[in-house]
């Protein structure tokens, strides 16, 4: 499955509602398996971003489904990036000419 890293910012209504980050981050997980992904990690950082997301997904498109319902919610804004593995930029490198 492709592999996605999500990078958040919580908007002036997540941190007001830090407390329940948490169970965010439950049910954020919880969406994404139902769409059949998976998350890999997720930390909370320091610095321009707030939480990084790493993830498995179908496709792009249940990527972006995912990322959109959760910055539907109003906690935080998001921007999601396809990661290649090594083996998969390999692939990549040998087809560049």
């Amino acid at each position: 499955m492709p592999t996605y890293v999500t990078l958040f910012k919580w908007t002036e209504q997540g941190v007001k509602d830090v407390k329940n980050a948490p169970a965010r981050f439950q049910a954020s997980k919880k969406l994404s398996e139902s769409m059949g992904g998976k998350t890999l990690g997720l930390y909370v950082t320091m610095g321009e971003y707030d939480i990084v997301a790493v993830t498995e997904g179908p496709s792009d498109e249940v990527a972006t489904a995912v990322a959109l319902s959760i910055a539907s919610k109003g906690n935080a804004k998001t921007t999601t990036m396809r990661a290649f593995t090594e083996s998969e930029f390999s692939e990549i490198v040998k087809k560049v000419s």
